[in-house]
């Protein structure tokens, strides 16, 4: 368990919306009586430039990540449409958060994290090393760091609470929160997406590592895909010419932000209990580069900033 919760900064005011949460990265709110979307059931989802690591939201945002998850998670919607429908109403939002802002039908949402894996790497290998399965799912003898698996696999977790890590769960436990069916659904729907981002992604020349997929269903109970999709938060993306088994290959994510904190040069004990301190310029720098560029690999054209 974490030692501290983290610490969320204030979200900021919005004309024809009240604050209703705010997680790790997103502000979310509700329609206010007098604004333009009074009275319907959809929320204004606020991606910030907030970035955590190792349960800490840390001081220093990164400019512009916002917009790049915002985007990115627009553009899969519309890559994956044909497989389930999301959550997705309007990009038309408040002109503060325009471009890193969506307007999205509220779901009750199943209480699972939907992770798809096709190469073994993070907690997925440590739980084959001390066992040869991952959530339950057996695997073949002999994989190891970045090893590709025969086929992906449904290895789902349960969401923690803020701070806390989530924990990898069996799909029969799956089964007892949720349902045999509505499970099994689950399971299908979120390998279906990993295969068909993971063809995407390959065209592009890069690797989806694995990623996580929140579900939900809708006031007529369809399953609907929502959260944010597919982005360097959520997945891990690989240079696919710098992919080599058995060692550790770069991700289009915040490694450059972990591998300072836990280098030398922060001063930081990660054991110790203490926030983690500012993030240096050229650490902010690099770590925003490489969302952008995963963004322009993937969507093959440049962010609009």
């Amino acid at each position: 368990m974490s030692a501290t919760k983290p610490v969320i900064p204030a979200a900021p005011a919005l004309p024809g919306w009240q604050h209703l949460s705010s997680g790790k990265v997103r502000d979310v709110y509700v329609p206010a009586d007098n604004g333009p979307w009074a009275g319907k059931d959809v929320l204004l989802v606020v991606a910030s430039d907030r970035i955590s690591a190792y349960d800490y939201i840390l001081s220093t945002p990164v400019p512009d990540k916002g917009k790049v998850l915002t985007a990115l998670s627009a553009w899969w919607f519309e890559q994956l449409a044909d497989i389930i429908p999301n959550h997705l109403v309007s990009l038309e939002v408040p002109e503060q958060v325009a471009g890193r802002a969506m307007i999205c039908q509220r779901l009750e949402m199943y209480p699972v994290e939907c992770v798809a894996r096709g190469y073994l790497t993070g907690s997925g290998l440590a739980e084959y090393r001390a066992g040869g399965a991952v959530c339950g799912v057996p695997l073949p003898e002999g994989l190891t760091e970045a090893s590709r698996l025969p086929e992906p696999v449904f290895t789902p977790a349960v969401k923690a609470e803020l701070g806390d890590h989530d924990e990898n769960v069996s799909f029969e436990r799956v089964a007892e929160m949720v349902g045999e069916s509505a499970a099994s659904s689950l399971r299908e729907v979120t390998l279906r997406l990993y295969s068909a981002a993971a063809d995407i992604a390959r065209e592009r020349g890069i690797i989806l590592a694995d990623t996580k997929f929140e579900l939900g269903r809708d006031a007529s109970g369809q399953m609907v895909l929502g959260d944010e999709v597919l982005t360097p938060d959520s997945s891990r993306f690989w240079p696919a010419d710098e992919w080599v088994p058995g060692q550790v290959t770069p991700s289009f994510d915040k490694q450059f932000v972990r591998d300072w904190l836990t280098g030398p040069d922060s001063g930081w004990d990660r054991s110790s209990g203490q926030q983690p301190p500012a993030l240096p310029d050229d650490v902010i720098e690099r770590t925003r580069a490489r969302y952008l560029e995963a963004y322009e690999r993937l969507t093959g054209h440049a962010l609009a900033l």
